[in-house]
């Protein structure tokens, strides 16, 4: 038997920019982090902002709001 190949789903990955990190899914920006101050990051994504004393708390909130965002249904359309 020969086997089908799947699709392969495109995984969302962290780039390194200057002064912070933004969250990519192929040509599309999910969020971001920026480094405001020494030790004090600030974080966007999906129409959501905050801030964190920690790189990978403000990651990790990116990431949660990218993922609550793709699950969640628009209200408008």
């Amino acid at each position: 038997m020969k086997r089908t190949s799947k699709a392969k789903k495109n995984k969302p990955f962290w780039e390194r920019a200057y002064l912070g990190h933004a969250y990519w899914l192929g040509k599309q920006k999910l969020g971001r982090v920026t480094l405001v101050e020494k030790g004090r990051y600030t974080w966007q994504a999906a129409g959501r902002a905050g801030s964190a004393d920690e790189l990978e708390k403000a990651k990790k909130a990116v990431e949660l709001a990218a993922a609550m965002a793709d699950k969640q249904l628009d209200l408008f359309k």
